[in-house]
């Protein structure tokens, strides 16, 4: 009798043993395939479509391309033919009266060719004039979930927002919105950003 015990329990740590080698042989494959999916993965979740005309105008206007990836994202999902409900288009959503205030503010060179808002679904038009209002806003605000802000609702909404203490401590800075949608949207473009950054860390 204590024979066919002894049997049984060393059968029994044979068996643990062979799942503890097979746990270890699979937990090793996995691993493996992690690092070997992760660059497609992060590219899927994280693309770098228009990487051409976003390196040129992040670089001529001074703004870092990892949050024009983080808002063309954000925006439109790098479709460029995404036109939204209220009727923004294009990779960046620009809409008509932002294009116009754009456009005006633009120095002549940059105007070159000129354009009109029909072109805000051509993708290289669309990344100049969005990376450029990137610009304009993160210059005024001096602050980039603040200027994020602006690009979302709008400059008017954000500098009324500055001026009530239940938003902003210093008047220069946002630290939240009114508007849950703003919030998210901030949110979403700064989750976004962040991880652009960490890629090229």
């Amino acid at each position: 009798m204590q024979l066919v015990i002894k049997n049984d329990a060393a059968a029994v740590r044979k068996k643990q043993k062979r799942f503890a080698a097979g746990a270890a042989v699979t937990a090793l494959i996995l691993m493996v395939t992690g690092i070997l999916m992760y660059p497609y993965i992060r590219n899927l979740l994280y693309p770098r479509k228009y990487e051409g005309a976003v390196r040129r105008y992040s670089a001529e206007y001074s703004v870092d391309e990892n949050l024009v990836y983080a808002v063309i994202r954000t925006e439109s999902g790098f479709d460029p033919g995404a036109c939204s409900d209220v009727g923004a288009r294009g990779l960046m959503q620009l809409m008509n009266d932002t294009f116009e205030w754009v456009d005006m503010r633009m120095e002549e060179e940059h105007r070159s060719p000129p354009a009109k808002f029909d072109d805000m679904y051509d993708p290289e038009t669309n990344i100049k004039y969005g990376t450029y209002l990137l610009y304009l806003l993160i210059d005024e605000y001096g602050d980039i979930p603040t200027a994020v802000a602006a690009y979302h609702t709008g400059r008017g909404n954000v500098n009324s927002w500055l001026e009530n203490k239940d938003y902003s401590e210093d008047g220069q800075r946002l630290r939240t919105t009114p508007s849950a949608a703003t919030n998210h949207y901030i949110e979403k473009v700064m989750k976004a950003y962040e991880a652009y950054c960490r890629e090229t860390r």
